[in-house]
């Protein structure tokens, strides 16, 4: 019998494998708590010579044993195929229990799914059952943390899942009366922001969310860097993202935001300090690594700090040729 572990892992994963190349947008299905939102285009990803040359292989392997694809069978799921957009909007992070929504748009075979559901509730009923909220007909499962989740799936509908059944018969309810979305007012500017053509972007907002952060930044010291100015940086921005752009190369960027240009110029100087720092330690700690030259090589290279604004804009770039050395294992090179 398939663990409960294991047909999440499959449902999860194949969740993840596409999406559509559109203009990032304001998810209006996303409730109103939310502070993080994270949107994959995967199908973009697929499509990107990057996957296409160096991870395809692998990530096809990760759905071609015999429970895998037994489980996309019955929940009739190309995981290649039939899933659009990806989004995820968390809220709560301050607390022992973050919440989540998790909303994919694509081609679904709901009775398939809910059937499948409901097989699997059989032998499981203490971790897996299907629960009626009026006509909706959702799946709860039960984490090892003896948590519940929900999942809910109609036909020309996306599926949503979610940690608390309120919000995702909340987005199912936003979804039918074409509600306009419903996130803050700063959440939703940020978002805007992102990079309309990005495979992923992640972006929330952190203003008064760290008091405190951990670890021991004085040793820093060491190489001419103010690691406290670094810790209180990082206390003091008010928003971060992080975009990942996959093409024939890999392109990264993160920004901070800062209260004013002044502040960002400031502690932009010090991340600046630390960038430079890293080009000149990594090569040191790969050394003997060959195979992770080029991309070490493309960061020493590319790895930039600056500010503009009010923001400190992180970015680098790593070229198809590092990559392609860097997949390859020592023994691979022996093996030339």
């Amino acid at each position: 019998m398939l663990s409960l572990s294991r047909f999440a892992s499959v449902a999860v994963c194949a969740a993840c494998v596409a999406a559509p190349t559109r203009a990032a947008e304001v998810d209006a299905l996303l409730p109103k708590e939310t502070e993080f939102v994270i949107q994959i285009n995967v199908k973009q990803m697929l499509e990107s010579d990057i996957i296409k040359k160096y991870a395809m292989a692998q990530m096809k392997m990760a759905f071609d044993n015999k429970d895998a694809a037994k489980v996309l069978a019955d929940l009739g799921l190309d995981p290649f195929k039939d899933i659009d957009r990806v989004t995820i909007g968390f809220w709560d992070m301050k607390k022992d229990q973050a919440k989540a929504v998790f909303i994919a748009r694509g081609t679904f075979d709901a009775k398939k799914i809910l059937e499948t559901a409901g097989n699997y509730a059989k032998d499981m009923a203490d971790k897996i059952s299907i629960v009626k909220e009026g006509e909706l007909e959702l799946i709860k499962f039960t984490g090892e943390d003896g948590k519940p989740g929900y999942i809910a799936v109609q036909e020309g509908k996306p599926l949503i899942a979610g940690t608390d059944k309120a919000f995702v018969l909340t987005a199912f309810e936003a979804h039918d009366t074409k509600a306009k979305p419903a996130l803050s007012k700063e959440l939703t500017s940020l978002v805007l922001k992102q990079d309309a053509k990005a495979s992923l972007f992640f972006c929330g907002i952190t203003e008064g969310m760290f008091t405190e952060i951990p670890g021991d930044f004085g040793t820093l010291k060491r190489i001419e860097i103010d690691g406290e100015k670094i810790k209180a940086g990082l206390v003091a921005m008010k928003s971060l993202s992080f975009t990942l752009n996959l093409g024939k190369e890999v392109n990264i960027a993160i920004k901070m935001s800062m209260k004013d240009n002044d502040s960002a110029d400031d502690y932009a100087a010090e991340f600046g300090k630390l960038a430079n720092a890293a080009k000149t330690l990594l090569p040191l700690a790969t050394l003997g690594q060959e195979h992770l030259q080029g991309v070490i090589d493309d960061l020493t290279k590319t790895l930039n700090c600056t500010s503009k604004d009010k923001e400190i804009i992180i970015t680098g770039k790593f070229s198809g040729a590092g990559i392609a050395k860097a997949v390859r294992t020592p023994e691979d090179e022996k093996d030339k």
